[in-house]
């Protein structure tokens, strides 16, 4: 077996790694010319500024997020057998914790696979690369996929904008398999549907589970609007618990005619009604007309994709709970979450809090959440816990 490249940190870099942290910067990198020499996604050895071996690491000399660590063996060896352990064990975990085969089964560097997450549903699995070393180490996932899961369809979405940071192209491709439309999940009872080749992340998201159970307990016999709506997740949830009416609004067509036949699937088309709209403009004019909910949700898609974006960002959060607190009814509930791994817990708190005194509403925190068990975090890594969830009771 050729031996890796070895790749030395600069003092005293290697203490983070000591710690647990599994990615190294780029400036956190003695860059000689072997190290700029290496090919994306190299499997290369990690060692301190004073040779201290930290293990094994996927490399990309072209990426700020430069290494991304294995395993703390430097004798491991990298293989379809490797991976098929690390896949068997993240399987057991989710076999334990869901009745059924829909779920999130990959979960990144939490579960030992550095940029990969893959969805599952059913015999179908979505495997969402966003890393150099992800890519290259593709036909040993594809292998031990193949060895631990057997999946009759496997879909690559190498789509997301973080590619272009790693300075991979973008596409989408069946890896085995094929696909005839659109494809059925069930989620606490309801049938909802997915789009694994175009749908938004990897079709669904899974991520919402436990707080759309948390909404579907606020909505018996009430009047909800779904703010970002997408597919149908909220929608679906709280018009399967009870809801009177329920008001989906999204900027997707495709998002919501998918929404609709889910409706229609689990019988309850004829108290949802699913409209594409700006939802900032949709929500004012709304307000305007005096329209009041009982339950209002609001699952914006990103407002903080990079750190430069944080004040505008937290400033669009507050925005949007000053808007959504103002179609509450009088004694309602609000549920209103942000998916930005860039915002904390705290922050995304106080900007919520912010927009509650904006629109002059008393309110008490329910709950606070994040992802499923199926999204677990990384002790060391922040960014891997990226979902926050508040549930509000509002006077």
């Amino acid at each position: 077996m050729t031996a890796q490249p070895t790749l030395r940190l600069k003092p005293p870099r290697g203490i983070r790694r000591r710690a647990g942290h599994p990615w190294v910067y780029s400036n956190e990198i003695n860059m000689d010319e072997a190290a700029r020499a290496c090919p994306p996604g190299e499997i290369v050895r990690l060692v301190s500024a004073n040779g201290e071996a930290l293990g094994l690491a996927s490399f990309n000399p072209h990426s700020l997020i430069a290494a991304r660590r294995l395993t703390t063996d430097a004798d491991s060896t990298i293989d379809t057998a490797f991976w098929a352990t690390r896949l068997r064990r993240a399987l057991v975990i989710r076999e334990r914790l869901y009745p059924g085969p829909y779920y999130r089964l990959i979960h990144s560097e939490a579960d030992g696979f550095p940029g990969l997450v893959a969805d599952r549903y059913g015999d179908a699995l979505v495997l969402q690369v966003n890393s150099a070393g992800m890519e290259r180490a593709l036909p040993d996932l594809l292998e031990a996929v193949e060895e631990v899961l057997a999946a009759k369809t496997v879909v690559i979405r190498a789509d997301t904008r973080v590619r272009e940071l790693e300075g991979l192209e973008r596409y989408v491709r069946i890896a085995r398999g094929e696909l005839s439309g659109l494809v059925e999940l069930e989620e606490d009872g309801v049938r909802a549907l997915a789009d694994l080749e175009s749908g938004q992340k990897t079709g669904w998201y899974y991520d919402q589970r436990d707080n759309r159970r948390f909404a579907a307990q606020l909505a018996r016999d009430a009047r909800v609007l779904d703010l970002y709506c997408s597919s149908g997740g909220f929608s679906l949830a709280v018009a399967q618990a009870g809801a009177r009416s329920v008001v989906g609004l999204d900027s997707s067509d495709p998002a919501l005619d998918t929404a609709r036949q889910a409706a229609a699937l689990n019988g309850v088309e004829g108290r949802c009604r699913f409209e594409r709209a700006k939802l900032f403009d949709a929500g004012e004019a709304l307000s305007r007309e005096r329209e009041r909910f009982d339950l209002v949700i609001a699952d914006p898609p990103s407002f903080v994709s990079a750190r430069r974006e944080l004040k505008p960002g937290l400033r669009a959060y507050r925005k949007l709970a000053r808007l959504s607190a103002s179609l509450v009814a009088r004694d309602g509930f609000l549920v209103i979450a942000s998916c930005s791994h860039n915002v904390d817990e705290a922050a995304f708190a106080d900007a919520v809090a912010r927009g509650l005194a904006d629109a002059g509403r008393d309110a008490r925190i329910l709950r606070r959440s994040g992802a499923g068990a199926d999204h677990p975090v990384h002790p060391a890594l922040p960014e891997t816990a990226y979902l926050k969830c508040l549930g509000l009771a509002l006077d």
